[in-house]
């Protein structure tokens, strides 16, 4: 038992944002998931970019693949080495699926950044991944976007585990809660199963930071006559935000109509903390870590700040203390006018801007890296 342990003791599950095929053949997977408790992981474009761009650990697969669709579509080759990868630790997770009764044990694929702003190619790309993962313990990535919602629910309908993904603001996530919700009630009306569908809606945390911070700082420099009022917010807003999306995840679940839905067996749509990584280095490097503890809760963390909280993590019930404190934060953010709301919406823009130049840059290096013979 260690740290990681105790935080999912806690009811924050421990996941992995990072995936990488000489990782999982040296078995560094299984041993998180023995040694640490880990319950999952994460990927996106710019974690298989790193992954493919460099080295050689793709290198046979790909040659294989090309010998038998010669002529294939860079997207299709990278679709093919992906879906290798992400069968490998699902399958590696299916131990802890099957365990916890599927509820956790999951590894996300996320559908293509291209697609982020239509709503039809979202569904249809959803369920061609999910087909040709053929795991059930796979969530596919959905970015919160508006054109996002209605495919979430699409998707949650036909039976499908989802993980939405950028979210930065508590508007976008109560969007894509009621999604979820609204997916199950479908499949339910047509009295299908819901007790084995899964899905988390990702909140991005030290990149609101990030933006914030730098506002502060300018401001500060600047003479600005709040000058003490803003240097109290440094570090603060992203963790109040997340707390207040935890607080109305509690009013919710506690609804009428999400109770007839657990009655049903449903399990919750998980709030998961994305973007947990420390960009400041004058912060702790676990602090999106400790203070976001609470249950029904993930945590998908870098390999860097998994290893920092292993060492020196601290455990206790942090998600529902000084809720009052959080509110007033966010209130002090609105008078001081730093614009959380004009912050988040940039941030989902910047968000799935980040993912089409990684996927760009994934593509090339396939492209380059891999030309057809």
């Amino acid at each position: 038992m260690g740290l990681l342990n105790d935080l999912g003791a806690k009811g924050t599950a421990p996941w992995l944002d990072f995936v990488d095929r000489k990782f999982l053949e040296a078995g560094g997977l299984e041993k998180l998931v023995a040694e640490d408790g880990l319950t999952g992981v994460t990927s996106n474009p710019a974690i298989f970019e790193k992954a493919m761009g460099y080295g050689d650990a793709y290198d046979a697969t790909l040659a294989a693949y090309d010998a038998a669709h010669p002529g294939a579509a860079t997207i299709d080759r990278y679709e093919h080495l992906a879906i290798q990868d992400i069968k490998a630790a699902a399958d590696t997770l299916r131990p802890v699926y099957d365990r916890t009764d599927a509820k956790d044990g999951y590894v996300s694929l996320e559908v293509s950044p291209y697609i982020a702003d239509d709503t039809d190619a979202t569904i249809a790309e959803a369920q061609k991944l999910w087909a040709a993962v053929d795991r059930p313990n796979l969530m596919i990535k959905i970015p919160g976007t508006p054109a996002g919602a209605p495919a979430i629910a699409a998707t949650v309908a036909a039976g499908i585990n989802v993980n939405v993904t950028l979210l930065f603001s508590l508007e976008a996530y109560q969007r894509v809660a009621e999604a979820h919700v609204a997916g199950l009630e479908q499949r339910a009306a047509q009295g299908l199963p819901i007790d084995r569908i899964a899905g988390v809606a990702s909140f991005f945390v030290s990149r609101i930071d990030a933006v914030m911070d730098k506002a502060i700082d300018t401001r500060v420099a600047e003479g600005d006559p709040e000058a003490e009022a803003l240097k109290a917010l440094r570090g603060k807003v992203a963790i109040a935000n997340a707390k207040a999306a935890y607080a109305w995840y509690q009013d919710f679940v506690a609804s009428d109509r999400w109770q007839a839905l657990a009655a049903k067996g449903a399990q919750p749509q998980r709030l998961l903390w994305a973007s947990t990584g420390t960009k400041d280095p004058a912060y702790p490097d676990t602090l999106y870590v400790d203070t976001l503890i609470g249950a029904d809760t993930v945590n998908t963390m870098p390999p860097k700040t998994m290893d920092a909280f292993r060492e020196r993590g601290t455990v206790s019930d942090t998600l529902t203390a000084d809720v009052a404190g959080a509110h007033h934060v966010l209130a002090e953010a609105e008078r001081l006018g730093l614009d959380l709301n004009g912050v988040t919406e940039r941030l989902v823009e910047d968000g799935v801007a980040q993912f089409v130049k990684a996927f760009d840059d994934l593509l090339g290096a396939i492209a380059k890296k891999h030309p057809h013979a």
